[in-house]
């Protein structure tokens, strides 16, 4: 989530600071107010180019800075990565001199112009007129299209399939090449090989020690709850046992009046033995349980010394066995280069042709996908106001005939406006407000499928009106419930649907430009949405009008 946007000198801006929330933040203002200033020193927070003339007059720099919550794991990932401070916030910040050299800073730690790019990647979408936008480049919109057609899994196999062929054609390349050295590996393998057996872990030894632990663990708890059912159901005149045997005994007596009753008796005996049979295997487990502290702090070493073994082989405890085997075929297999090269190419055989096989499982689930989600976020498009929208996902063979990490398909979102025009790629779409609704329409179809947190419209609402900018609204509104949404718009139906409003205006104080952000609301907000229905002439009809639509 975006928290805050603080400006200094940028623009006509001296010093601006904008608090947001979550869901659908409207921005308005009279046209040349300087809404996109927000925009603009949000972008350049997350990485874009900066220029000279950005730098207010008379300054010697410029300053934006983005607050945000780092709740996304991919995000606190990246961070970890590049050893940069984990905080309750991540700050993005950004300096531009009057001479156009620009400085970056995440979390007040100088990154690269790559990295913050990189890490604002994680966080914003902005649609629009700029083109800091995930949807145009062609990995997103591979993992979008896998996503919808709940394809992740298979891709996940086929990564896992190229994995295995790269790890081998890794070895053989070096094996061929002499880069391998053989004898310190060998050396080591005999090293980790001497530490596993030392360990002597059987195959199923785990389970049997992680079931003997909890019994350990436990022993108290199970003994005095097998003592619980013992009285309860064996011990006494009163007990289950006595009053089943009792019913046995007088249901023999009356079956002797009429046979009809002699299968229930035989019931009833059967229950019987098999009580008689509980209560003789309670009794010995009772018996097989004891007390041992002692015994208890054995299983507990030998487990920790198990797991410490599986955390330095990158492993779950269970597979060290197999580890080990591992080991010992990569050991043997060294005595004789050219064995392993044949075995390695075997291996390579095997791993491309089960690559091939999944890619082609991959390539045939994404050509149903495609299908389906051209026709859904066509459908969307057509809502948005573009009655003779299309929108398609082009798929094609890889270049490269070697295996890839996704498949062997390349994937295109392709669009259209026109009935006489062909689709053609997302990222050629030369209209803005065309590209940002097209953003839209994507984004609310895929809004539960994956996405990065704060998507930002630049005049979304451009070219609409009627009911299609009622639609926009309550697409924006239905994806705010997802995402937090920032909109800046012209239109009052749009702008009716936030759940913040934020409204941009320029003053001019002894000669000196500047820009304010004001949030507005109740009466306040009513008015500015009755300016935009109706212009510089406030109406009673358009107040009314006004209080129609946020009430609705």
């Amino acid at each position: 989530m975006l928290k805050a946007i603080t400006i200094q000198d940028l623009a006509v801006v001296r010093q601006l600071d904008v608090e947001l929330e979550r869901g659908l933040t409207v921005i308005t203002g009279e046209t040349g107010a300087g809404k996109s200033i927000l925009i603009e020193a949000l972008a350049l927070a997350l990485g874009d180019k900066a220029d000279a003339a950005m730098v207010r007059a008379g300054a010697e720099r410029a300053t934006v800075s983005a607050t945000f919550d780092p709740d996304a794991p991919a995000l606190r990932a990246l961070l970890e990565e590049h050893g940069l401070p984990l905080e309750d916030e991540c700050i993005l910040r950004r300096t531009i001199a009057a001479d156009g050299r620009s400085r970056a800073f995440c979390n007040g730690t100088p990154v690269p112009l790559a990295l913050l790019k990189e890490i604002g990647d994680q966080l914003v979408d902005i649609h629009g007129q700029h083109a800091h936008q995930s949807l145009l480049r062609r990995a997103v919109q591979r993992t979008l299209l896998d996503e919808y057609g709940k394809l992740g899994g298979l891709a996940a196999r086929v990564r896992a399939a190229w994995q295995t062929w790269q790890d081998a054609h890794r070895e053989r390349a070096e094996l061929l090449a002499g880069i391998g050295d053989i004898a310190n590996r060998a050396d080591f393998l005999r090293f980790q090989l001497d530490e596993l057996e030392t360990l002597g872990i059987a195959r199923d030894e785990l389970a049997e020690l992680d079931q003997e632990h909890r019994r350990l663990a436990h022993a108290s708890r199970l003994l005095g709850g097998c003592t619980e059912i013992a009285e309860r159901i064996f011990d006494g005149e009163r007990s289950l046992f006595r009053q089943i045997a009792n019913a046995r005994t007088r249901l023999r007596e009356l079956a002797a009046l009429d046979a009809a009753l002699n299968p229930l008796g035989e019931l009833f005996e059967q229950a019987v033995i098999n009580l008689e049979e509980a209560e003789r295997e309670l009794d010995h487990y009772r018996d097989g349980l004891e007390l041992d502290p002692m015994r208890l702090e054995k299983v507990e070493a030998r487990l920790q010394a198990l797991h410490d073994a599986a955390r330095k082989h990158h492993c779950e405890p269970e597979a060290l066995p197999e580890v080990f085997e591992r080991l010992n075929a990569e050991l043997a297999a060294l005595g004789s280069r050219e064995a392993r090269v044949l075995e390695l190419e075997a291996a390579l055989a095997e791993a491309d042709a089960e690559y091939r096989r999944l890619a082609t499982e991959l390539s045939a689930g994404r050509a149903t996908s495609a299908q389906a989600m051209g026709k859904a976020i066509s459908r969307r498009m057509r809502e948005l106001g573009m009655p003779h929208g299309r929108f398609e996902v082009g798929l094609s063979a890889a270049v490269d005939e070697l295996p890839t990490p996704h498949g062997r398909d390349e994937v295109d979102f392709l669009v259209t406006a026109n009935p006489d025009q062909p689709a053609r790629p997302l990222r050629k779409v030369a209209s803005g407000g065309e590209l940002s609704r097209i953003s839209l329409a994507i984004q609310v179809e895929t809004a539960g499928i994956s996405g990065v947190p704060v998507l930002v419209y630049d005049e979304v609402d451009s070219g609409i009106g009627g009911r299609t900018a009622d639609v926009v609204g309550s697409h924006l509104r239905a994806l705010a419930t997802q995402r937090q949404v920032l909109c800046i718009t012209h239109l009052a139906q749009v702008a009716a649907a936030g759940h913040q409003h934020l409204t941009v205006g320029k003053f001019v104080t002894k000669g000196v430009t500047g820009a304010i952000v004001r949030r507005v609301e109740a009466e306040d907000r009513v008015e500015e949405i009755a300016r935009m229905l109706g212009g510089e002439r406030m109406t009673e009809r358009a107040l009314a009008h006004a209080r129609e639509m946020l009430s609705g």
